[in-house]
């Protein structure tokens, strides 16, 4: 068929509606997405360079759309749907994440586009976490969560045909699209009506309060939309004045000159009412909150074992109480560390620590020595990949907090990539290689375009 939306296009509407629904139902979601939107402009408006560097490098128009979810699951046939769901947007699932090593009885994956073109017209992810209740100590109310599980179903029949009909025909017209996103919306609403009574929720989140937050509901509502900023630490400073408390501590590496990786803060749960199974059963459930991110540039595995180090050692040398204390310690420790990781995008790229894209600009005087000729004469510029991703560590973070502590805990790591991919239907993909590609490809093409292709096989 020829008249087939484009699943960047299926992306974009999916995305508007489902921040359109969020804002509806936490209001304080859109007091996140003024804040953001007012220091992004004074950002912009303060430092020209970097609205050039963003707007030659494809990256400024994406900067207001750009969002990213979460979702946590119950079950392998879930996590199935839900995969076909997001492919039919273009989104894929990109690395594993083991959130047993801070104690979260989860696993998980982002979904997210994968192509540079993609990225640029909206980088839309959906961090997607499967329960594992194969971590429960109490065996009987595991297998009790999972018979409650096994009789939802979290996508609708008719978003489940509309997957199929774009499986099958190769994509989706513009009717059946809008159709699809409105269907696809339903798996994502917040229902207050918990599916289970009152005493059944109480042991499920005496056990953990993820599990009854995964296992009470009719389905897995988006627990927070996340937009990006430009200044990170001005967000967490400002957010008080517009009546949001904040978490005690920025997850991450610290505020830098050059940015790495991903920062993230975000303000406590809701406390909102739900009625549970049976007579006089009103109560309340704490799970969806908001969330602020910056992102900074992509790390190689060079670059990705120095962070991991400069973050352990910070974590040894400060923690932060459930409460927030110690916060001031630890970012001072967070500072400390970290002065070992350059913080110059050229000492980066040089060094081989980060991930760039290539871009030719204008044209090469004569045959060049080597790359690094090439960029000091200006025909060439290394442009910082965006991270696209996440950090395990991180999220843990941000989930514990709003699960109502500010505690950082580290237990055993328990990873299962391969119970995971099997319950997914795929194999992830392994996000640096991702990175790699696109800086080689950007590469190759710079080089062409400049004639400058015999540097290739240096």
């Amino acid at each position: 068929m020829t008249d087939l939306m484009h699943p960047d296009d299926i992306r974009g509407l999916f995305s508007k509606a489902m921040s359109d629904m969020y804002r509806d139902e936490v209001p304080q979601y859109g007091d996140l997405i003024d804040l953001v939107r007012d220091v992004n402009n004074e950002v912009l408006a303060g430092d020209p360079d970097l609205q050039a560097q963003m707007q030659a490098a494809d990256e400024l128009d994406r900067l207001d759309v750009e969002r990213h979810g979460a979702i946590r699951l119950g079950t392998a046939e879930e996590l199935s749907s839900i995969r076909r769901m997001f492919a039919v947007m273009g989104m894929y699932p990109v690395g594993y994440y083991d959130l047993s090593v801070a104690g979260l009885p989860v696993h998980s994956t982002a979904f997210r586009p994968i192509e540079t073109a993609a990225l640029s017209r909206n980088p839309f992810r959906v961090f997607t976490s499967l329960v594992r209740l194969e971590l429960l100590e109490d065996r009987d109310l595991a297998a009790a969560a999972a018979d409650i599980l096994a009789q939802r179903q979290i996508v609708t029949s008719k978003a489940l045909f509309l997957i199929e009909t774009a499986e099958l025909q190769g994509g989706l017209t513009k009717p059946q699209a809008e159709e699809f996103v409105a269907q696809a919306l339903e798996t994502f609403r917040w229902h207050s009506d918990a599916t289970v009574d009152a005493e059944t929720y109480e042991r499920l989140h005496d056990a953990h309060r993820l599990i009854a937050d995964v296992v009470s509901f009719k389905g897995p509502h988006i627990n927070h939309l996340t937009p990006r900023t430009l200044d990170i630490d001005e967000v967490q400073r400002l957010m008080p004045e517009r009546g949001i408390a904040p978490k005690a501590v920025i997850e991450g590496p610290p505020r830098r000159n050059a940015g790495i990786l991903l920062r993230q803060t975000s303000f406590k749960a809701l406390e909102e009412p739900v009625k549970f199974k049976g007579a006089d059963a009103a109560g309340t459930h704490t799970a969806r909150f908001g969330e602020i991110e910056q992102r900074g540039v992509a790390l190689t595995a060079e670059g990705r074992a120095l962070y991991d180090r400069c973050l352990a050692e910070t974590r040894a040398a400060a923690a932060v109480g459930g409460q927030g204390q110690g916060a001031g310690d630890y970012v001072d420790a967070l500072n400390a560390k970290f002065v070992a990781f350059p913080d110059d995008l050229d000492t980066l790229r040089r060094e081989k620590l980060a991930f760039f894209r290539y871009r030719a600009v204008g044209q090469a005087a004569g045959q060049a020595g080597d790359v690094e000729a090439l960029i000091a004469s200006g025909a060439l510029v290394a442009d910082p990949q965006v991270y696209e991703d996440f950090l395990p560590v991180s999220a843990a973070g941000i989930f514990q907090s709003n699960l109502g502590s500010d505690a950082q805990s580290t237990y055993d790591a328990a990873a299962n990539q391969d119970a995971f991919e099997a319950a997914l239907g795929t194999t992830v993909t392994d996000p640096t290689g991702l990175y790699a590609k696109i800086q080689n490809d950007s590469l190759v093409e710079a080089l062409t375009q400049l004639g400058q292709g015999h540097l290739l096989a240096a």
